[in-house]
């Protein structure tokens, strides 16, 4: 990092400790915690020392120190005591102590020492997070001394409500991504204005810009506007701007490509409001009667990019990015197309209609799927099988290798041993599209054609028990997947707009059903 002009931070001691200290400092005074997101004591529930406990400076100096003998330091540290956490009491005095007891163990190390925390807490937390709390936390360090990462500020900005961090600096971020998720997904208004809003706001703190999104490698031209946009003095002109981006992108002018992308810029790029980008496309989320299908976008601008894209492929087919793009943009009209199914499949199942919900049914899992799935398949970048490479890449063994690969493979589906947090690192991959999503689909379907069958009710509690064997059979199933691509993106991608282009363009245009 240092050798690419990069500011580096290390981590500092927040004041969690393992259970195991208790033994060895029988007298220590910690607390336990609560459990993090859906995970009980065995995988959470880690200990807080007090802040007033000696060992809290003796052991967080130490660390630090021990990491600076090692990496050298560039006097940043980061440490986040209350991160989806809730604190054990909401008094202001315990929260500037706790505080004052990480700044103080991080000065200890480095009389330097800046203080980097993620302003997440007060925005995710926003019942136990007033202003005196808030204000409680960020006064128990010298004004100057830390810098609050806004986390959320496209969607959910903290300076607003906090009078600018109540004096301490901040940087106005961009998170726009969560799990990783695959989704043609962007809200670049709020981008375009919101640093500078917050940079003219009232008595401003505010330093920088930031990217901190929970998954890269998907939506780069969202990444290029916010890098962008730090250099610039105002807004940019939109329309203009991504007309040059694609220029830029594929390497020459092309119309059909510059419309392609406006349209993308005003559809899918343009969440307005409080937008969190969650795919919750019922494509990459267990199946049920009751999923979400609403869109923030128009469904048939992205069928128009769809269009335009591929009427581009004859001059730019040759451009890795642009068979990248094209690659995406097909894999979102194709994450349309399954809600579209979806909504008849629910329609024909409610009305008693066993030929409408074998024919729905028929084409989302046995052609739709495997279609999108080789499509995927044809691009180095969608692949499942160049996810669980890199993952067994980094073992020093074989033993290693296997864990890491059921690693890889957990955190896409389930993310904890019975889905704890299901599908929240859902991925759009050649593979996983055919051998997790389009067998849950199959089930799904089965089920529902067997309820009509035998006039016995569809029990969803029933359907996640044995859906639940299927997700989890795929973590375990050891079966290798390609890490090399195959066949041609552009063949894929113009038989799949021959076959559902035209039905989806005029369901598109009636409505939802």
């Amino acid at each position: 990092m240092r050798s690419l002009g990069m500011i580096t931070v290390l981590p500092a001691f927040a004041g969690h400790v393992p259970q195991g200290v208790l033994r060895v400092f029988p007298h220590v005074n910690a607390t336990r915690l609560g459990g993090w997101s859906h995970f009980d004591c065995t995988y959470s529930c880690t200990y807080l020392l007090d802040p007033e406990d000696p060992m809290f400076q003796v052991i967080g100096t130490l660390f630090l120190k021990e990491l600076i003998k090692e990496f050298g330091t560039d006097h940043i540290y980061s440490a986040d005591t209350f991160n989806e956490m809730t604190p054990l009491f909401s008094d202001p005095a315990y929260l500037s102590r706790v505080s004052n007891a990480v700044f103080r163990s991080m000065t200890g190390a480095d009389p330097e020492a800046l203080w980097l925390m993620q302003g997440w807490l007060f925005q995710h937390q926003p019942d136990f997070w007033q202003p005196a709390q808030v204000r409680a936390l960020l006064h128990g360090v010298p004004l100057g001394r830390m810098i609050v990462l806004d986390l959320f500020a496209e969607s959910k900005p903290v300076y607003q409500w906090t009078e600018s961090f109540y004096g301490q600096p901040f940087i106005w971020c961009m998170l726009h991504n969560f799990g990783g998720n695959h989704g043609l997904f962007g809200t670049v208004e709020a981008i375009n204005h919101g640093p500078f809003a917050a940079h003219r706001f009232p008595n401003s703190t505010m330093v920088g810009t930031g990217l901190v999104p929970e998954g890269i490698e998907q939506n780069d031209m969202v990444y290029e506007l916010m890098n962008e946009l730090g250099w610039r003095q105002e807004p940019l002109d939109l329309p203009s701007w991504v007309t040059r981006y694609a220029e830029r992108r594929y390497g020459a002018p092309n119309a059909a490509a510059a419309s392609a992308w406006r349209l993308l810029l005003r559809s899918v790029y343009n969440c307005t409001g409080v937008c969190v980008n969650h795919n919750r496309s019922p494509l990459v989320r267990r199946p049920s009667l009751h999923m979400d299908t609403e869109l923030w976008y128009n469904a048939s601008d992205v069928y128009e990019a769809w269009r335009l894209l591929l009427s581009a492929s004859t001059e730019l087919g040759s451009s890795p990015t642009f068979r990248y793009d094209l690659v995406d943009v097909t894999r979102q009209a194709a994450q349309q197309l399954v809600s579209n199914y979806y909504l008849s499949i629910r329609q024909a199942f409610q009305s008693h209609a066993l030929p409408e919900l074998l024919t729905a049914g028929g084409v989302l899992v046995y052609d739709l799927l495997p279609e999108l799935d080789s499509l995927l398949s044809s691009h180095s970048l969608f692949l499942l099988g160049r996810w669980l490479e890199s993952a067994r890449a980094v073992a020093t063994s074989d033993q290693e290798a296997e864990q890491y690969e059921l690693n890889a493979r957990n955190q896409v589906t389930l993310w904890g041993p019975s889905g704890n947090i299901l599908d929240y690192a859902n991925k759009q991959l050649g593979g996983l599209v055919l051998d997790y999503y389009g067998v849950r689909w199959s089930l799904f379907v089965s089920a529902l054609v067997e309820s009509l069958n035998s006039g016995s009710p569809f029990h969803q509690d029933q359907f996640n028990q044995a859906v639940f064997q299927v997700e989890r059979g795929f973590v375990y199933n050891k079966k290798r997947y390609p890490a090399v691509p195959a066949g041609d993106t552009l063949e894929i991608s113009r038989k799949l707009f021959l076959k559902y282009y035209p039905s989806a363009l005029r369901r598109s245009r009636a409505g939802p059903a």
